[in-house]
């Protein structure tokens, strides 16, 4: 059961005119499942994303990169997504490869566009021959049923080891413009930036050129997906992608425009929401954790830190027993590789609770208090360095019983 995480509604998640969205059951891994999807895109959308950096990345996301880049080259512009779950596809070598462009040659074959003009993606086990024959025999149900309302079914589609879909829907006006926005994500295991989820897909209505397009969707990412961590391992399959459909008024042309800062915090907000579903939602996770470092000398040194802690599963675990055995975390910042970290200046809060101070035990901490905010299924760890004005914050989970029983029985 995901952390403090509703159920989302599926007549609470906007259609976004200019994308329409199908599955269909094709037996991948299991019968009876949604495990195809197609997100059939208008003429004038723009297409734009963020990848894993594991250098085993997975056959679609290496043909997904190069159909982007055609479309950055000056080719014709992307016309569908495709998404399979129950087998990644990854470690599969050249024949991956040609199944990924099978894929792609067989949906751009139903809608009569080039198949350099897909992006396929899938998720599942590693290692695995894709079944190809399946993808393709699904291909026209989930074309038969594209309509601009099939969020639902398109979260439900690309889930894997998720207890439940994650979509969420925003509108906000813009320049004087209502822009509709939603998207999905999926994952509940293998979590770790670089990029940073397994797989998310967040359309809007707005018109935006390619190259601003580029830039937002790094920007958001990095403010949301590379952002959280439930394991510290990095999928071979992450892949984040946005969409502007153009179907709606605003149109945005630069960086510059007064309108784009404000299109951009709309669209990270809804990213980092889709991002920490995941989180809520990790293997076997009964707590919600927020990390945050200040007063480091970078962005990069304060997340050093705090991945350090969020990745140790000595912290972690100390979170699932609710046990406030917090030195742990002092232990975990000292290992995180920040070589002249000072910790005497430096000062550990859990909650409202001073644990520690000028890196020794704050005098009137009593573990009582400790213990009290761990038994909480959301909590928040504060980490002050005392030695300049950067700061970050990233969000993991505890690590339980069932994350190991989940991922021992993962592929049966």
């Amino acid at each position: 059961m995901a952390v403090n995480s509703p159920l989302p509604i599926a007549a609470a998640l906007h259609p976004v005119n200019g994308i329409e969205i199908g599955y269909a059951e094709a037996g991948i891994k299991k019968p009876g499942r949604k495990d195809v999807l197609v997100m059939k895109l208008q003429d004038g959308a723009t297409v734009a994303g963020v990848f894993t950096t594991n250098r085993f990345c997975a056959a679609p996301v290496q043909v997904s990169q190069a159909n982007l880049a055609k479309v950055t080259a000056g080719g014709a512009p992307i016309r569908a997504l495709v998404v399979n779950t129950g087998n990644a596809n990854a470690g599969t070598g050249a024949t991956g490869l040609a199944n990924a462009q099978a894929t792609c040659a067989a949906l751009a074959d139903l809608l009569g566009c080039a198949p350099e003009q897909i992006l396929p993606f899938s998720t599942g086990v590693i290692l695995e021959p894709l079944p190809v024959q399946k993808i393709v025999a699904g291909l026209p149900a989930a074309i038969a049923n594209l309509k601009t309302d099939n969020w639902f079914n398109a979260a439900e589609s690309i889930m894997t080891t998720d207890t439940q879909p994650k979509a969420a829907s925003r509108e906000v006006v813009i320049g004087g413009h209502l822009v509709t926005m939603t998207g999905i994500s999926k994952g509940a295991g293998m979590i770790k930036p670089n990029m940073a989820t397994m797989l998310g897909y967040l359309a809007f209505d707005a018109k935006v050129a390619q190259p601003v397009l580029d830039q937002l969707v790094r920007f958001a990412a990095d403010q949301s997906f590379n952002c959280i961590t439930i394991d510290g391992d990095t999928s071979t399959n992450d892949s984040f992608m946005l969409i502007a459909t153009g179907a709606g008024d605003l149109h945005i042309d630069s960086v510059d425009s007064p309108d784009y800062v404000a299109l951009r915090d709309a669209v990270t907000d809804l990213a980092r929401n889709l991002a920490q579903q995941i989180i809520r939602d990790g293997e076997g996770a009964t707590k919600f954790i927020t990390i945050t470092v200040e007063q480091g000398t970078s962005l990069a040194e304060c997340r050093k830190i705090a991945y350090s802690i969020a990745h140790s599963p000595l912290v972690k675990t100390a979170f699932f027993a609710s046990d406030p055995n917090l030195g742990r975390i002092l232990a975990a910042i000292g290992y995180a590789g920040v070589d002249d970290l000072d910790v005497t200046k430096l000062d550990l809060y859990l909650d409202d609770v001073w644990v520690a101070q000028s890196g020794g035990r704050h005098p009137d901490y009593q573990e009582a208090d400790g213990q009290r905010v761990m038994k909480q299924s959301e909590i928040t760890v504060r980490v002050t360095l005392g030695r300049g004005d950067a700061a970050a914050t990233v969000w993991t989970c505890d690590l339980s019983h069932e994350y190991v029983t989940i991922n021992a029985d993962y592929r049966s």
